[in-house]
């Protein structure tokens, strides 16, 4: 991906409709913060400064919502500043589950994959106001769950590297077991949706 960042990529991103709670884009600081420290956090705010979106993380409410195009230029200024390659935006979505304080929220309900399933949608509406996430299928048997997202606008990094990190992340704390994640549809590949399959 190029890691340029124009005014054309920008305008696009913000462009998306649909907005991210404050939550979701402090858990990407966080994790900038503790790989870069004080400094890097402060590259990616002064590029996003420059670019005409000036976002102070530390000054973001936790539950307020913000327009999901700032997820979107968050992960292009982490690439562009950070170098951050796709491993380490693989590492950010596994990075979430294990400070958000919403997936903590709804581990009362993680008492089996059959209720997680049920809860899945009502999981990603509580962090986002877009998009539709749903378990099209679940075998417990062999150890498999295919996830469908659709309608979400966002980033290609987003959806290849840091969904693909931050589900399996989740279904760990349930099965207890190592978990991979392969999307296996992508809308930036001429698919409909995205698609997930997870293997424990």
């Amino acid at each position: 991906m190029d890691q340029t960042l124009s005014k054309e990529i920008v305008d696009r991103f913000m462009s998306f409709k649909g907005e991210v709670r404050g939550v979701s884009l402090k858990n990407y600081a966080e994790f900038i913060l503790k790989r870069e420290g004080e400094e890097g956090l402060k590259k990616v705010e002064e590029e996003l400064a420059e670019i005409g979106y000036p976002i102070k993380y530390s000054e973001l409410s936790t539950m307020s919502f913000y327009p999901i195009g700032f997820q979107a230029i968050t992960i292009a200024a982490m690439r562009k500043v950070l170098n951050y390659d796709d491993k380490t935006f693989y590492e950010l979505g596994g990075f979430q589950p294990k400070i958000s304080f919403i997936i903590r929220l709804f581990m009362r309900y993680f008492v089996s994959l059959d209720v997680v399933a049920k809860k899945v949608p009502d999981i990603w509406r509580k962090s986002y106001s877009v998009g539709n996430l749903e378990v099209a299928e679940l075998n417990k048997e062999k150890k498999y769950m295919i996830l469908r997202l659709k309608n979400f606008p966002c980033n290609p990094l987003q959806c290849q590297q840091t969904l693909r990190g931050y589900f399996p992340g989740i279904l760990q704390m349930i099965t207890k077991s190592e978990t991979t994640c392969e999307e296996t549809k992508c809308p930036f590949k001429g698919d409909e949706y995205h698609e997930y399959l997870m293997k424990w």
